[in-house]
């Protein structure tokens, strides 16, 4: 069934998808392969703000205790604090600032999470954690200006209704770091903002508590933060899982249900961020690597801006040590980069979301049709995917009827350029040209080829070569008529495939000499 795409709006596009991206913990920046990365993210997509772990964990430096004169006191070193946020800001990002996990000299217990081991325990001192919360954040406003750090969400904590976060994922304790954190934060300043409790998915009832806590006691909050993933229990193998997956349409609603709880409350009219999602939550599940995962994240990137501020994808690279260094190149880690800046195919998906225009003419279960400000038309397309593997298609046609205004005709075709100029109206003649780039099974994903080439762990300069030519989108071009303002468009998508079809009016400069039956020297029509 064709699709007939209307001429007016139906809404915008927003930058929701691409307000912020997850990274590995905070010190990784200072890595060479890290700023790399981010540089390329930056380029083609345009992430705004970036968000990670760690930024008060050991390997950062910022809170070092001593002892002088028979009183501890703490010495706070902003080292490589201030050298991964100069490096953010030269690539034009800004930090979406996660404070912790709690360090050594502070915490009340030894436990840990993640291969570097960051401390999960409260602050055995409630007063110094206010301190070294006061000194950072200070700092951070000192530096770089309190009109640049107003527009910096800083988010108490990450996942606290986990054990593996946060001891015991005691609610009362965090509720006291929470307070303790905010009121801290706005001594500094009022206009900054704080915000959480940056919950996992599956127990909504943190989110409600939470809520009452901070409405009880009229505690300082700025914006609401949850995560969201969609994957089962995980089956383990040796440097690796498999797990189930739910319909990517769970992720929407997880997006929508932060204000769903909040209705009715002070904190309705509250930003929300997820400042985690993907599929899976684990980083050496392989479907991340997958043109699966792209096909499968299309229609979240396509709707998730109605629901929510930003939703932030867990991460932007597998520069990422959580379970440990990657033992080889496709590891199933989070990036839509694997490390030595290889793209996976939901890279170019995002890519692809970066040329789509702002206004939103049509949206279905697989497509986006949106313009651009000049009147170029962008489409975005993808093959549904089925969850179970039962349903394999192998084949997914998207029928479209586009609206294109401002076609020029060719100047043999109306008389001259000068008044070849069409309003679209019956009969005019046209013409548009068309530029697809593809990705699916058989295009644009590096994972196939490196399976082709034996997996190799470690690929030689060659295979490295080889793999980012194979991860480049196929791309294809053509012209086509325009017939009563409209193009008609029959997209034929491969399995896993997400498609970017974009569509410009043509102005046609072909002088009157111009033959292409002559490029060889021989006569043409008239000629001698």
């Amino acid at each position: 069934m064709r699709i007939t795409v209307p001429d007016v709006a139906i809404g915008r596009l927003g930058n929701a998808w691409r307000e912020c991206v997850g990274t590995g913990r905070f010190a990784l920046a200072l890595r060479r392969d890290y700023q790399e990365s981010l540089a390329m993210v930056r380029r083609d997509i345009g992430f705004r703000f970036i968000r990670g772990h760690g930024v008060l964990s050991d390997d950062v430096g910022i809170h070092q205790p001593y002892e002088w004169d028979g009183q501890r006191r703490v010495r706070y070193s902003f080292t490589y604090l201030d050298q991964v946020v100069d490096a953010y800001l030269e690539l034009g990002i800004r930090p979406f600032v996660e404070l912790g996990f709690m360090p050594s000299g502070l915490a009340s217990g030894e436990q840990t999470v993640f291969w570097w081991r960051g401390n999960i325990s409260p602050p055995a001192s409630y007063t110094e954690w206010a301190a070294l919360v006061r000194a950072t954040v200070g700092h951070l406003v000192d530096r770089y200006g309190l009109a640049e750090v107003r527009d910096w969400p800083i988010e108490v904590w990450n996942e606290p209704n986990l054990e593996q976060f946060w001891v015991g994922a005691d609610q009362e304790a965090y509720h006291r770091l929470y307070e303790v954190t905010a009121q801290t934060i706005k001594e500094i300043d009022a206009s900054l903002q704080v915000g959480g409790p940056a919950i996992s998915p599956g127990n909504d009832e943190f989110l409600d508590r939470f809520a009452s806590f901070v409405l009880d006691r009229d505690v300082p909050i700025d914006f609401v933060s949850r995560h969201a993933y969609t994957s089962g229990p995980a089956q383990h193998v040796p440097f690796g899982v498999y797990q189930t997956l739910r319909p990517a349409t769970d992720l929407l609603e997880q997006f929508a249900r932060p204000r769903q709880q909040l209705a009715g409350t002070r904190l309705a009219e509250l930003p929300v961020h997820i400042t985690e999602f993907n599929s899976s939550y684990r980083p050496d599940n392989p479907i991340h690597d997958t043109a699966f995962q792209a096909a499968y994240l299309a229609p979240v990137l396509a709707n998730g801006g109605d629901l929510v501020d930003s939703f932030s994808y867990w991460t932007f690279s597998d520069v990422f040590e959580e379970a440990g260094i990657p033992t080889t190149l496709f590891h199933g880690g989070f990036g839509l980069l694997t490390h030595r800046q290889i793209p996976k195919p939901t890279y170019h998906l995002y890519a692809f979301m970066a040329r789509l225009g702002d206004e939103i003419l049509a949206r279905g279960d697989d497509h986006l049709v949106t313009r651009h400000p000049d009147g170029r038309v962008a489409i975005l397309a993808w093959a549904p995917v089925d969850v179970t593997g039962n349903d394999v298609v192998d084949r997914h046609v998207v029928s479209l009827s586009v609206p294109l205004g401002g076609v020029r005709a060719r100047a043999s075709d109306a008389g001259s350029v000068a008044d070849a100029v069409s309003d679209g109206g019956a009969g005019s003649v046209g013409g548009a040209f068309v530029l697809r780039s593809r990705v699916n099974e058989e295009v644009g994903n590096a994972t196939a080829a490196w399976a082709e080439l034996g997996r190799p762990p470690s690929p030689s300069q060659r295979e490295l070569d080889w793999l980012r030519e194979a991860a480049q989108p196929a791309r294809s071009h053509h012209r086509v008529p325009v017939r009563d303002g409209r193009v008609e468009l029959d997209l034929t998508l491969a399995r896993h495939e997400v498609t970017l079809v974009e569509l410009a009016p043509v102005t046609d400069h072909t002088p009157p000499w111009w033959d292409e039956r002559r490029l060889l020297g021989l006569s043409g029509p008239g000629q001698p």
